[in-house]
This record gives C-alpha cells, sequence and structure tokens, in this order.
C-alpha cells in the first residue's frame, strides 16, 4: 500500500510543478490554492510511504516521478520539446524508479 501512497505523492508533485508554471502566466487565486494543495498533498503522501519504505528508494522514485511527469506535462501543456532525446531521458529516469522498486 505505500507503494499506492508513494505514486500519489508523485502525482501531486506533478500537479504542483504544473501550477508553478500556471500561477506564473495567470496570477490567480485558483493557481495559488492547487500549487499549495498539490505541493502540501504530494509531502502528506511522501511521509506516509516513508513509514515503511527506504528513504534513499522513497525520495529517489519521489523526485523521478515529478520530474519526469513534469517534463512530460511541460511537452503536453506548454509545447516544450519533445525529441528523441528528451523521451529516452524521460524513460530511463521512470526505469530506473521502477528499478528501484524491484529491488527494495
Amino acid at each position: 500500500m505505500n507503494w499506492v501512497f508513494l505514486i500519489l505523492a508523485g502525482i501531486f508533485e506533478m500537479i504542483g510543478v504544473l501550477m508553478i508554471n500556471k500561477l506564473h502566466k495567470d496570477r490567480n487565486l485558483i493557481s495559488l490554492v492547487l500549487l499549495v494543495g498539490g505541493f502540501g498533498l504530494s509531502f502528506l503522501f511522501l511521509s506516509i510511504a516513508m513509514e515503511t519504505l527506504p528513504m534513499g528508494t522513497a525520495y529517489a522514485v519521489w523526485t523521478g516521478i515529478g520530474a519526469s511527469g513534469g517534463a512530460i506535462l511541460g511537452m503536453v501543456f506548454y509545447g516544450e520539446p519533445r525529441n528523441a532525446l528528451r523521451i529516452l531521458f524521460i524513460a530511463m529516469v521512470l526505469g530506473s524508479a521502477v528499478g528501484l522498486k524491484l529491488v527494495s
């Protein structure tokens, strides 16, 4: 169950990162609330996951989901470049997260 909490933490990290960009563009209360809520829930779920998962593994997977997800969302919503090398490196980050789960 803690892996589910860790994945949820990563998803909310992605929402927080997405809202940083949205707040920068729009400057409205809804974007600010979603930013604080996204990061707040991310930290909450991360702390729950870390009750049983090793700190290093949990943090690496959490940041991997957040960084990869942020890059993917940037490509989807903000027209950031979508070249083969960028996608390869995102896949490597996600593959590393899966590898950490397999060995822990």
